[in-house]
């Protein structure tokens, strides 16, 4: 019997750009805000959430993804600005924006979710927002006053630019100390 995992599609970030958002959580980290902030080399743009999956169907989930990225350039994404979700009052997610490559990245996101609905995969019923999740609030009021005031500080924050080369489909696995990310299959972005 096939093994299940939790699984998703993301956009790897390179360690320069890791090291810029770990500074910024760094600055962040001074308010008593209750936040699970997310360890540097764990950040990764997300394109699209699988939920559980069977092991084997990740050949049919890349056969797909090839098909809807195949075509598609190479090109340039800018790490750019700190915010939250819903908004820097009351924020639940802490991110980093996305300046430079955000109409590519919604492209991508929308090929790979036309793609991916066609095998049965719900499509997002919101508008997508590249972003990079730096860490998630904790249901507590202690601190948050302070992180929005920080969050705004750091709005223009600026985190680097990376290529986009390939999309990533990582299993996730919860652990005690967080989750696990592993890569299970890479598909290039091959178009000119």
């Amino acid at each position: 019997m096939a093994r299940g995992v939790r699984a998703f599609i993301a956009i790897e970030v390179p360690a320069e750009v890791q090291e810029h958002a770990g500074r910024l959580i760094q600055r962040l980290r001074v308010s008593n805000a209750k936040v699970k902030w997310v360890p540097q080399e764990q950040l990764h743009w997300t394109l699209k959430f699988l939920g559980e999956i069977d092991l084997n169907e990740v050949p049919e989930i890349c056969a797909a993804m090839s098909a809807a990225v195949g075509e598609l350039a190479p090109f340039d994404v800018e790490a750019l600005g700190a915010g939250a979700f819903p908004d820097v009052r009351s924020p639940r997610t802490v991110w980093i924006g996305m300046g430079r490559g955000s109409e590519e990245t919604i492209d991508l996101h929308g090929a790979i979710e036309r793609s991916l609905a066609k095998l049965g995969y719900r499509t997002e019923g919101r508008r997508f927002r590249p972003h990079l999740t730096i860490g998630r609030v904790r249901n507590s009021p202690l601190g948050i006053p302070e992180l929005g005031k920080l969050i705004e500080q750091n709005a223009q924050f600026e985190g680097g630019l990376s290529s986009v080369f390939e999309v990533t489909v990582f299993s996730s696995e919860l652990g005690r100390e967080g989750p696990t990310y592993t890569p299970l299959a890479h598909v290039e972005l091959s178009g000119r």
